[in-house]
């Protein structure tokens, strides 16, 4: 707002358009259109405005978490831009992770002990699927800095709120690692609000950049199109095939013959050699020296997202392989063995999550878009909650609908496919 606004005119007037929404699922003309998208995926998942966020994460299992968590290594720095701030004007410094769970709610005491009446601490989750607009949640929503204004947020236990947050990204690959926020009163709805968190968020991205390893990486997995960071600090954005072959390539450092390459890459379809010959001709102009010949290989290692859950599956870790995992391989290619690799990591990973009984690796899974509609684990981890945890309520109806789907006839889609499957194979009660 401008220093003209009048913040408890403005609240009020957003408070009549939540109830109108809340009541009706109209939205006001007098709600921005940030908030009114928000609050439509916020009814979507939610099933009321009157709520308390869940917490996931405490004592040595938060402490674990995060000092294991990437934003860990810039934390001070935010304590440095914001820390004071948060202080002097009885502020919070929040930092979550990707999913929305609080690594560090810090600030004035005060404030600290108000925001714990709605659960905003560390270790409870603040994405929009589980706390409903906020500013946190909403910028890892839409993956860029937003601003939370009082009756904007859609529960009205956090409405006497305001709040500013910036999502912070991995600088090498673009990855989404978090967001950092500033919570508080009304005073926080002013435009340099906005702007501090935002520039706090690109600070630490700089930071981040600084301390990077050196040599190029590869991000392929939940990406439709790989991006090659390079050692040089540029950021390379592949087309779909080029993705392919440098997925390929990364995998076989030994190298790969034309015809190997083709078939992994066409399967038995007839395709003209002059084409594959063309698409890694255009490749070389973008990557250089580092993509050789004779046969097809690459001139230097190339890490990558794939083998980074590799080697941490291989070595028991799977809260890491869950942490570095970000999707399927290049979910929407065709080529045969990119579909193979895809199949096989997927196939791993999933399995070292039902085997570890770990209740965050499980609640992880089933949160993500490939594992919501999967039966087994949402019974796993209904099985690994305990009793008093405040999320067993949900995650126990959500496997009872599933059960019931699944018992009804009805597919899920890949996930529920599997999901079907594994049910089939178990005893009934």
């Amino acid at each position: 707002m401008s220093s003209a606004d009048d913040p408890a005119e403005r609240s009020r007037a957003v408070r009549g358009a939540h109830e109108e929404f809340v009541t009706g699922g109209t939205v006001g003309a007098g709600v921005r259109t940030v908030v009114a998208g928000s609050w439509r995926r916020s009814a979507a998942a939610l099933p009321a405005a009157d709520f308390l966020a869940p917490v996931e994460l405490d004592g040595a299992e938060l402490e674990e978490y995060r000092r294991a968590h990437p934003l860990a290594s810039v934390m001070p720095l935010f304590r440095e831009l914001l820390g004071t701030v948060a202080d002097d004007g009885a502020h919070l410094l929040a930092v979550c992770d990707a999913y929305g769970r609080m690594l560090w709610v810090e600030g004035h005491r005060g404030a600290r002990s108000r925001a714990e009446a709605m659960n905003f601490v560390a270790g409870a989750r603040w994405d929009e699927r589980h706390a409903g607009t906020n500013a946190p949640g909403t910028a890892l929503a839409l993956d860029h800095a937003v601003q939370i204004f009082a009756t904007e947020h859609y529960n009205r236990a956090v409405q006497p709120w305001t709040c500013a947050a910036a999502p912070v990204h991995d600088p090498r690959t673009g990855r989404l690692l978090g967001a950092v926020d500033l919570t508080g009163g009304d005073q926080l709805a002013a435009p340099h609000s906005l702007a501090l968190v935002r520039a706090t968020a690109l600070a630490a991205e700089a930071r981040l950049a600084a301390g990077a390893g050196p040599g190029p990486l590869l991000s392929a997995l939940g990406r439709d199109e790989a991006v090659l960071a390079t050692a040089d600090g540029r950021r390379i954005h592949l087309g779909r095939r080029h993705s392919e072959i440098l997925v390929l390539l990364a995998a076989h450092p030994e190298g790969l013959t034309g015809d190997q390459l083709a078939t992994a890459l066409y399967g038995e379809r007839p395709v003209p050699p002059v084409t594959l010959r063309a698409e890694l001709s255009r490749l070389r102009r973008l990557v250089g020296p580092l993509l050789g010949s004779r046969p097809y290989r690459l001139c230097a290692p190339v890490a990558t997202d794939v083998a980074r859950v590799e080697r941490e599956l291989a070595a028991g870790d799977v809260r890491g392989a869950l942490r570095t995992y970000d999707g399927p391989l290049l979910p929407t290619s065709e080529a045969p063995e990119v579909c193979r690799m895809r199949r096989v990591l997927e196939g791993r990973l999933r399995r070292a999550v039902l085997s570890c009984g770990d209740a965050w690796a499980l609640q992880l899974w089933a949160d993500s878009a490939w594992g919501e509609e999967d039966l087994e684990v949402w019974e796993r981890l209904l099985a690994a909650l305990p009793v008093s945890a405040p999320q067993r309520g949900g995650v126990a109806a959500e496997a009872r609908r599933l059960r019931e789907m699944y018992e009804a006839g009805v597919r899920g889609g890949a996930a529920g496919v599997r999901a079907e499957a594994t049910f089939a194979q178990r005893p009934r009660p």
